[in-house]
């Protein structure tokens, strides 16, 4: 049944009482269930926070839809409030704003907002109805490093404009800095600056804001523990999730959210993205431990003698006391190789081998070199190494010589260095050797993060395997450099010394080699992946289009209860074998 019109009005003056009551109503609009309840403690630090605050909350939790809502809901109050949305690019604060203007479009919460066709109307710097007229629109999105000399706001919403481009280097670090000073001469007198985001780094602008004056609340994924508490999070921590350890401190290591996210979904994600990225964007963790500090371990690797053509087919990974090898460890804090606990019976061909190359000039770095095989969504490491003298005839058919006694299927050289001569001298070699194509890599990337970012999700999955002969070879092979600096050399005092801070090891070419067929091989998984849930997908659609449409005899009412395709299946096989297959549940 229709509302009436005091109805509405009954309804909108409630909502514009109270902002959590106006969340909810847009989330219902939207067709969303209800707000969490972390989405109504944002909803409510968003309409009673201090004029200048970061609210920083774990990525996927609702903030910037919930801050869309306070916008309107802020214009709703007053039409001559004035809005400027930033972000770290022009799109992203498009995206918010065009939000909000759909939203007047078509939300009776809102909709007599809409500009009339007197007004400025453009998605990205429009008026809403009711407004005086202003040099400034209602609302106007820009990039952070956009202009906004000139412009006044009552509201500045600072939608992520730490992200991993923002704050790539220091240099952009620093002129991010300098473009958020300028909000100062933007905002009106009495206005508010919110901040959204996720740090991206630990050098991050939130810390930095923090000490200007900004007041910071923390909403992690999971309940923090009590040292991390007492150490971090203090009084930024939500009051609501204080309150609730101080009532129970089991809850510590539980997910705060449970309804959005759960042990299950909270666990994917950090295997996916690596502890210390998972640290930073769901627990709003910029402290680090030395153990935090350094996140590849040597613990996450399997080491076992490995055959140069053929893999096991399955590899179970257990890091006990007994599975502790004896060999020579460069790791910190007892930090050891470990052998599998199980390996597969049945060993098939590799399905790819790439060898990777960093090549060098003739200073004191290496020319580095890593061979890497994949099966089954495994990695193995059959070769790595380092060699002097850069471009010599003595490395090129070395390199050459190392493709052929592995029989690579690709060879990857980084073009960053040399303009791509590398790879046009060792071609000359490997038409006599072994023939064998060259794809060259050019990264843009702060080598450290990149190196992380492609090592530490598959080694936290322990997918890497490497051949005990190739850790010795490492010991081996650095005995040439001086006592003081040999280990600097080494690959695995590489893996384990690497921080996500620039030069934080003086050498790396042996371990960038390493990221480098990882990242070729974990770049070809995800588009493998991604065939094979098309294709499941497709074999879905087609299933429920026979069932839906009769084919073959099937009908719509035999399909019962089933959602997924192996549910489908059974369907199918029950329609045509006359068994029910509920049956088998």
């Amino acid at each position: 049944m229709p509302r009436t019109n005091k109805q509405t009005e009954k309804i909108i003056q409630e909502a514009v009482a109270s902002f959590p009551v106006f969340a909810t109503h847009l989330w219902h609009y939207l067709r969303l269930p209800s707000p969490t309840p972390v989405q109504y403690q944002l909803a409510d630090y968003l309409q009673n926070g201090p004029e200048r605050r970061i609210i920083m909350a774990y990525r996927g939790c609702g903030k910037s839809f919930l801050t869309a809502g306070y916008v309107l809901w802020r214009l709703r109050r007053d039409p001559d409030c004035k809005v400027l949305v930033i972000s770290a690019a022009q799109d992203r604060a498009d995206a918010f704003s065009v939000f909000c203007h759909d939203l007047l479009r078509n939300w009776f919460m809102v909709k007599d907002l809409f500009p009339s066709d007197t007004q400025r109307f453009s998605k990205v710097a429009f008026d809403v109805y009711g407004a005086k007229p202003d040099q400034s629109p209602s609302v106007r999105s820009s990039g952070i490093f956009g202009q906004i000399t000139g412009s006044r706001a009552d509201l500045i919403v600072a939608d992520d404009v730490e992200t991993p481009q923002s704050c790539e280097t220091q240099l952009i670090r620093d002129k991010l800095r300098e473009s958020i000073k300028e909000f100062d001469s933007v905002i009106k007198p009495g206005g508010e600056i919110v901040f959204l985001g996720t740090p991206h780094t630990q050098d991050s602008i939130y810390a930095k804001l923090e000490l200007a004056g900004y007041k910071c609340r923390i909403w992690p994924a999971l309940y923090p523990t009590e040292k991390k508490r007492v150490n971090y999070y203090g009084d930024r921590l939500a009051p609501k999730i204080a309150s609730e350890l101080d009532n129970d401190k089991s809850l510590a290591g539980h997910p705060v959210d449970p309804r959005r996210f759960g042990w299950e979904e909270l666990e994917a994600r950090q295997l996916s993205i690596g502890k210390s990225t998972f640290n930073l964007q769901f627990l709003l963790d910029i402290s680090l431990s030395d153990e935090e500090k350094f996140p590849l371990k040597l613990r996450d690797l399997c080491v076992f003698r490995l055959n140069r053509e053929r893999g096991p087919d399955k590899v179970v990974w257990l890091a006990n006391g007994d599975k502790a090898l004896d060999l020579p460890s460069v790791g910190l804090h007892g930090d050891l190789f470990y052998k599998p606990a199980q390996i597969g019976s049945e060993f098939l061909e590799y399905t790819g081998v790439v060898l990777a190359v960093d090549p060098s000039g003739r200073g004191s770095d290496e020319l580095g070199y890593a061979v890497v095989a994949y099966l089954n969504g495994n990695l193995f490491l059959l070769a790595s190494g380092g060699l002097r003298g850069g471009y010599s005839e003595v490395n090129l058919k070395k390199l050459s010589l190392i493709a052929k006694e592995y029989k690579v299927k690709q060879i990857l050289v980084e073009s960053n260095l040399g303009l791509g001569m590398f790879s046009e001298l060792l071609k000359r070699y490997l038409g006599v050797i072994y023939p064998c194509s060259i794809e060259e890599v050019r990264h843009t990337k702060q080598k450290e993060v990149r190196i992380i970012d492609t090592l530490e999700p598959v080694l936290n999955q322990h997918r890497l395997m490497v051949d005990t002969n190739v850790i010795t070879e490492d010991i081996k092979t650095t005995e040439c450099y001086p006592g003081e600096t040999r280990s600097q050399y080494q690959l695995f005092w590489q893996l384990t010394r690497i921080t996500k801070e620039k030069n934080s090891i003086k050498h790396d070419d042996r371990l960038d080699a390493l990221a480098m067929a990882v990242q070729y091989f974990t770049e070809s998984m995800a588009l493998t992946e991604k065939k094979a849930m098309d294709s499941r997908l497709s074999q879905q659609w087609e299933l429920e289009r026979q069932f839906i449409q009769g084919d073959n005899g099937l009908s719509i009412d035999a399909m019962g209860y089933a959602k997924s395709l192996e549910d489908l299946q059974k369907a199918l096989g029950a329609s045509t074998g006359g068994s029910n297959w509920l049956s088998d549940m």
